[in-house]
């Protein structure tokens, strides 16, 4: 139901967009746009009022305010991505849904890695305010991400061509 819903709401945003954009091509966009302003949102919210941008402390290490607040949106939005690639925009994907949800751990694992590194970079090398900083590293990792789900997560597989005449 949940499924129909947003695929209804994508066909009618849609049609004005139809001669720029395949549908697939713009529900990638329109997905992938929305769970991201979703964890920019996540994102400022937990650092500034969740965490209240204070260090994370646990008996044996601490955590910047920036990667507590990062944390805390990517286990929102993992899921909500995984769903929405897979149910909405990839449909026609011949991987297997485990396969799936293998490569999709393993890309969004880089992409976690990448967001760790450059909003690292950005805040403590270049002295970026932390929201800046996840948006600049958010364009980054949404180019890798696009490219590694639709050529490698959901990809299809061509059907081999008839060689023999």
């Amino acid at each position: 139901m949940i499924k129909q819903w947003i695929e209804s709401i994508l066909d009618l945003v849609y049609k004005p967009f139809s001669g720029w954009l395949d549908k697939q091509s713009f529900r990638y966009l329109a997905c992938g746009g929305g769970n991201t302003l979703l964890d920019i949102f996540i994102f400022y919210i937990s650092f500034h009022y969740i965490l209240h941008e204070q260090v994370v402390h646990f008996p044996w290490f601490a955590i910047s305010p920036y990667i507590g607040a990062f944390l805390i949106a990517f286990c929102v939005t993992f899921p909500l991505g995984f769903y929405l690639s897979s149910n909405i925009v990839f449909t026609e994907s011949t991987v297997h849904s485990r396969i799936q949800l293998f490569r999709y751990l393993m890309t969004v694992l880089i992409c976690f890695f990448l967001n760790y590194v450059f909003i690292k970079l950005f805040v403590e090398g270049f002295h970026f305010y932390p929201t800046i900083a996840k948006i600049l590293t958010t364009v980054i990792v949404v180019c890798f991400s696009y490219l590694t789900q639709r050529h490698f997560t959901f990809k299809v597989k061509s059907t081999p061509k008839n060689s023999a005449s």
